[in-house]
């Protein structure tokens, strides 16, 4: 085996994708160059330190802390082009012209490293043609590498080789892409805006032609094809004003250039509409006018019959939104199809029109059905793809009323559904791989070496993949956890609540599966089946199955279950087998504390950890505010505490979250020897290998010994601050109180400084505020006003 090794990486292009690009490189540890042109005035790099210097600004942040921003190293193409050389994968990302690219390979190619990846990540210019430009030496190391904006968060990334590419580059680069910037990587042929933008491009036209037809607002519209789809909530509109109109209008441009012979040529049209908007300088979001625009706290929508901004917020009808909710994906495809209510027309409509054209055009844009299915899901936010959702509801059936609409001129298209279509088939998905017309066979998954780290990939409904929600061997399995593992010496752990609370079973549950651990096996993972899936670890306790007993024994009833889950807790940290938490999505509160007392966490990179009980006017009572000054006293080493315990006892009181697993780090809820991994299909893998190494390297449970605080002179200090938080109008008088009791249990109580105290005594200083807040009026406020709007009261 020959190992590919990405020592360093160069973007060339500082403008808002290259410089992300450059930013998730470094997320990952990845050393970057950054170049760009050189300033005409100034410092010659100021192209790049400018855009460096808006990477800490941009939102949602692109870099996992913003201070990763000063290890981007920069260049200029004047100057710098021989650092080339020291760089293993180059990716150009300049403006879309076709001339200013070839230009700058002329450029590049002789500093370029005999053994380097050259690749470009053009949204939908030829890749073969861009080619032309390079070397026959280069040009089997060429490929276009497509990312997704914005490249931290997309999942997704499109990779298209040339007919002279080397089909071990895409292999090594599909490795790096996959394990060490957490992608999914789909292969599109070189044809026009690839797959993603070519369908989701053509969906979009689609909606707003069959909008008009409807005379559907755009507000309805975005109802309808929003999370109601199981698409990006933000629906068709509101998604185009994000991306920018002008992007839109230039990726329609693309398609209207190139596709001539396209039989739905017609449709690769700005919409009149759109070319108004960017007319009258309104490109969306980025602009502060597109389809919509914000006055003051009201959002305008746009009134096509007049081009003027009025009162949007019309929803979707009733009778859709019951349509909608009904499970059975055929009974609900044939309820809309059969239906005579605009909406519901409408509907159908846009899935007509989308099975049409990816059964006509899978053959020219990609390997295999499967491809556009993966493109839609993690570049465009459908939860499920286009050839699933027709699969789901019934091949054949859909086919025909297809085919029918098509006959009825009712389609965008007069061209026929290809023959493969109706031979027979229940649909592309099968158990051995997915349906490729260009081979005519199913073309199994890839079995590249890098997704055996992948415990469970991600499937695609007809493939019958087993996920981890029912895979291995189940040791038991009640409505709150399972417990199982895959034939192996690793327990696993599962929550099954909503959003992973931890209610008194989960709590049961733990203790079950820490003493079936102890006794059977190497080890325990914390580890939930949609953790890929967007999921959370856990978003805390759950207050909602404790109001019962609140309501009928008051808070006297509420004590034992917070004893079970200290307890809980105190077990996972001194169990005789490593427990280690795999960390995705939210943890928040008891989630946070929960994997505070893991042996060790493994989270995804986009994991948001934080202490927030008191935004539901409680503190920390489950072992969490122990944890912090545990560590702190462990950090200090002797020194002073306060110093090591003032940022993290602020982050609690102050209910802070972090925006990833690296600022995560940073604000001491993970620990320097954590693990972060950015694919989250990789998150049970690695937890698993992190139990057999402690296992290997002779684990025992750490050792209990006396912590030592720093009683009334860190009450004091903190006070100090929280007064003139309070006095400033930064907190409220409840907060004031809640940060009050925080600093009196992470200093210990009302002691000298340098007392020493057992975790029993933090527990039950914990215990002892949180019951104390449970009766008071602000608290029960502020825990009605989250369980009954899921936002946090200010009082």
């Amino acid at each position: 085996m020959t190992n590919f090794i990405v020592k360093k990486v160069a973007v060339l292009g500082a403008g808002v994708m290259g410089a992300q690009i450059a930013a998730h490189c470094i997320n990952a540890k990845v050393p970057v160059i950054l170049f760009d042109l050189p300033a005409k005035e100034g410092n010659k790099n100021g192209i790049v330190l400018r855009a460096i210097d808006n990477l800490r600004k941009l939102n949602p942040a692109p870099l996992g802390l913003p201070e990763l921003a000063t290890q981007i190293e920069i260049g200029n193409y004047e100057d710098d082009l021989e650092r080339l050389a020291e760089c293993d994968l180059i990716i150009e990302a300049i403006a879309e012209r076709m001339d200013w690219k070839h230009d700058l390979y002329k450029q590049v190619a002789p500093h370029v490293a005999a053994d380097a990846i050259f690749a470009s990540n053009t949204s939908g210019l030829s890749i073969t043609r861009l080619s032309d430009g390079l070397s026959e030496e280069l040009k089997p190391r060429f490929c276009g590498v497509h990312f997704f904006n914005p490249p931290r968060y997309m999942h997704l990334v499109e990779l298209i080789p040339t007919a002279a590419t080397r089909p071990e580059i895409l292999d090594q680069l599909e490795a790096f892409l996959t394990t060490t910037l957490g992608k999914g990587v789909v292969r599109a042929f070189d044809t026009p805006n690839f797959i993603a933008n070519r369908v989701g491009i053509f969906g979009m036209l689609a909606t707003i032609i069959e909008a008009e037809k409807f005379g559907l607002t755009v507000d309805v519209v975005d109802d309808l094809t929003g999370s109601k789809l199981g698409r990006a909530k933000s629906g068709t509109f509101r998604t185009a004003d994000v991306v920018g109109l002008d992007t839109m209008s230039h990726v329609i441009k693309t398609m209207q250039d190139n596709l001539h012979d396209d039989p739905f040529y017609s449709v690769y049209q700005t919409p009149a509409l759109v070319g108004k908007l960017i007319e009258g300088g309104a490109f969306g979001q980025k602009s502060g006018a597109g389809f919509y625009k914000k006055v003051g706290k009201d959002i305008l929508r746009i009134d096509p019959a007049t081009a003027d901004y009025v009162p949007s917020g019309a929803k979707a009808d009733d009778l859709i939104g019951r349509i909608l909710k009904e499970k059975d994906p055929a009974k609900r495809m044939k309820a809309l199809h059969d239906s005579s209510n605009p909406q519901a027309q409408f509907l159908w409509a846009i899935f007509r029109d989308m099975f049409h054209y990816i059964a006509v055009h899978l053959e020219s844009i990609a390997d295999n059905a499967r491809e556009i299915d993966f493109a839609m899901r993690w570049g465009y936010g459908w939860s499920v793809g286009p050839f699933e959702i027709w699969q789901a509801a019934g091949w054949s059936q859909i086919a025909n009323w297809v085919r029918e609409d098509i006959d009825a001129g009712k389609a965008l298209s007069r061209e026929p559904l290809p023959a493969w279509v109706f031979d027979g088939r229940h649909g592309v998905h099968v158990e051995d791989g997915s349906w490729s017309p260009s081979q005519r066979k199913v073309i199994p998954r890839s079995d590249l070496s890098v997704y055996a780290r992948q415990a469970f990939r991600a499937g695609v409904f007809g493939d019958h993949s087993v996920g981890g929600a029912a895979a291995g061997t189940t040791v038991f399995e009640d409505d709150a956890v399972r417990i199982w593992h895959q034939d192996d010496d690793v327990l696993v752990l599962s929550f099954k609540t909503k959003m992973h609370v931890i209610s008194p079973a989960v709590t049961a549950g733990i203790h079950k599966a820490l003493e079936e651990a102890e006794a059977n096996y190497k080890g325990l993972v914390i580890w939930h089946a949609d953790a890929a899936e967007g999921g959370a670890f856990s978003a805390g306790a759950d207050l909602q199955s404790m109001l019962p007993l609140f309501m009928s024994g008051g808070t006297k009833a509420i004590e034992p279950e917070v004893v079970k889950l200290q307890q809980a807790h105190q077990a996972i940290k001194y169990a005789n087998v490593p427990v280690v938490a795999a960390v995705a999505g939210l943890a928040l509160g008891g989630g946070c504390e929960l994997l505070l007392h893991a042996a060790r966490r493994v989270a995804a990179i986009e994991s948001y950890i934080g202490l927030v009980e008191v935004g539901v006017g409680l503190i920390p009572a489950g072992g969490g505010l122990k944890e912090i000054t545990a560590r702190a006293a462990e950090a200090a080493k002797g020194n002073d505490i306060l110093q090591f315990l003032k940022h993290t006892y602020m982050h609690a009181a102050t209910a802070a979250v972090s925006r990833s697993a690296l600022e995560a780090q940073s604000m001491g809820y993970l620990k320097g020897d954590d693990v972060i991994v950015f694919n989250p299909y990789e998150l049970l893998h690695v937890a698993r290998s992190q139990v057999h190494a402690m296992h290997e390297a002779g684990y025992r449970a750490p050792r209990r010994t006396l912590i030592p605080v720093i009683g009334r002179y860190g009450i004091a200090t903190i006070g100090a601050q929280l007064i003139n938080m309070r006095d400033g109008g930064f907190i409220s008088a409840h907060d004031y109180k809640l940060g009050m009791m925080i600093a009196e249990i992470v200093s210990g109580g009302d002691l000298d400084a340098g007392s020493l105290v057992d975790e029993r005594w933090l527990l039950d200083r914990e215990r002892k505020a949180f019951m104390e807040l449970l009766d008071h009026p602000k608290t029960q406020e502020r825990i009605m006003g989250m369980m009954q709007s899921g936002k946090p009261v200010r009082n």
